[in-house]
C-alpha cells in the first residue's frame, strides 16, 4: 500500500454538482447513487467544496430551528454552494494511498476528490477503496511476495519460505547476506494487503 498511487485507485466517473446546484437535487444524488457525499465544481471543473451527508442534516437542523422561530425558508432555493464544507480537502493522482490514508484521518473525512494541477476534477477516492486493500487474500500476497524474493534472492530463493496469515507475512530461512534479507522486508511491507511482515531470516 505504501507505493501504491491514488490513481491506481480512485473512481473516474465522479458525481458531483456545480455551486448552483438545489439541495433537493443534492439529496436526491446522494440516495440514487448511494454514496455518502460528492464534489462541488465551479464552471471550470474545478472543486470548490463538498456536500456530504452531514451537510445535508445540519442544513435540516437548521431549516428546523428557523421554522418553529417563526421564519420561513424555502428548500428550493437553497443551493449546494450554501451548505457545502469548505475549502475542499483534494489528493492528486500521483499521491501515494498512505498519503490519501492519512489525509482521510487527519481531516475526519470519508472521501477525497482527486484533482490535476490545474484544480480540475480527475477522480475521487473513498476510505472503501483503501480498506478494499486490507482484503486481498493471502494466497495472492504469498504470491506477490514469491516473486519478490525469486528477484531480491536470486540463487538463495529456495533457502526461503513465505508464510502469510491474515495479511501477516512471515519470512523464515538462512541467507548469505542479511543486507538482501532487509531489502525483502522492505518490499514486502509494501505490497498490497500486507498489514505487517515478520523477520525470521537469520
Amino acid at each position: 500500500m505504501k507505493n501504491l498511487e491514488v490513481a491506481d485507485l480512485m473512481t473516474r466517473e465522479v458525481v458531483s454538482v456545480v455551486t448552483s446546484t438545489s439541495f433537493k437535487e443534492v439529496a436526491k444524488l446522494l440516495a440514487q447513487h448511494d454514496i455518502s457525499g460528492l464534489p462541488v465544481l465551479d464552471d471550470e471543473d474545478k472543486v470548490v467544496g463538498v456536500v456530504s451527508e452531514s451537510d445535508i442534516l445540519r442544513h435540516q437542523v437548521i431549516l428546523h430551528q428557523q421554522n418553529t422561530s417563526g421564519f420561513v425558508s424555502s428548500e428550493m432555493k437553497v443551493t449546494a454552494a450554501q451548505i457545502m464544507s469548505v475549502p475542499a480537502v483534494t489528493i492528486h493522482p500521483h499521491d501515494t494511498a498512505a498519503g490519501a490514508a492519512l489525509l482521510m484521518t487527519r481531516n475526519f473525512i470519508d472521501r477525497l476528490p482527486v484533482v490535476d494541477h490545474h484544480d480540475r476534477i480527475v477522480g475521487i477516492v473513498t476510505r472503501r477503496d483503501l480498506l478494499l486493500l486490507l482484503l486481498r487474500p493471502d494466497s495472492e500476497i504469498r504470491r506477490t511476495v514469491e516473486q519478490m524474493l525469486m528477484e531480491t534472492m536470486k540463487g538463495e530463493a529456495s533457502k526461503i519460505d513465505v508464510h502469510v496469515l491474515n495479511g501477516v507475512v512471515t519470512l523464515e530461512g538462512q541467507l548469505g547476506d542479511w543486507r538482501r534479507g532487509d531489502i525483502l522486508t522492505h518490499r514486502a511491507e509494501a505490497a498490497d494487503g500486507v498489514v505487517a511482515v515478520v523477520n525470521r531470516m537469520t
